[in-house]
């Protein structure tokens, strides 16, 4: 659901609606969970029915995290940050997170990861930091959903989220 279908859902209408918006109405506003992909090249079922298929050989970088340019890493062209999940200790176990580029990866759940820009909305500084079930400005008390939306009046218009692929070794985070 984007912004302005929840703002509608909610009742807001005509310049109230407008005014709400302040013209930051994106096609990518919506939130796409990660997908997990089968290492041995099996077809799996994710997010909404979409079907995905591992692919069967992949290359993946030794450092344990890189800003890729050019690479094309679990079928991602120019990922922003490619993560070997072994080695990051940040990201072992639930509730952890890890800072890497300017982004915060966290991991959620078991197998599950959200990742957002660690720069809060309420004021332009790189503060933000996964808590227990959410991401928390720690200089504000601004909340944020895993997808960065505001939970809280100090949040305001949310955050920016990235998308999420991870095969179970290498996480990759994208736009």
């Amino acid at each position: 659901m984007n912004r302005y279908t929840f703002l509608k859902n909610l009742g807001f209408r005509g310049a109230a609606l407008m005014a709400v918006l302040t013209s930051c109405v994106h096609e990518d506003d919506t939130y796409v969970p990660a997908l997990t992909l089968n290492a041995q090249g099996q077809t799996i079922t994710g997010p909404n029915g979409t079907t995905v298929t591992s692919p069967t050989t992949t290359s993946v970088s030794t450092p344990t995290s890189s800003t890729a340019t050019t690479s094309d890493i679990l079928g991602i062209k120019n990922p922003l940050l490619t993560i070997t999940l072994a080695t990051t200790t940040g990201l072992k176990n639930v509730g952890g997170y890890v800072i890497l580029s300017g982004i915060v990866v966290a991991h959620v759940t078991a197998g599950t990861y959200a990742a957002v820009t660690q720069t809060c909305s309420h004021e332009p500084k790189k503060k933000v930091i996964f808590n227990s079930t959410e991401f928390y400005c720690t200089d504000h008390g601004a909340r944020f959903n895993l997808d960065g939306t505001g939970k809280n009046s100090l949040a305001g218009s949310g955050i920016k989220s990235y998308k999420v692929l991870t095969d179970g070794v290498t996480l990759v985070v994208y736009s």
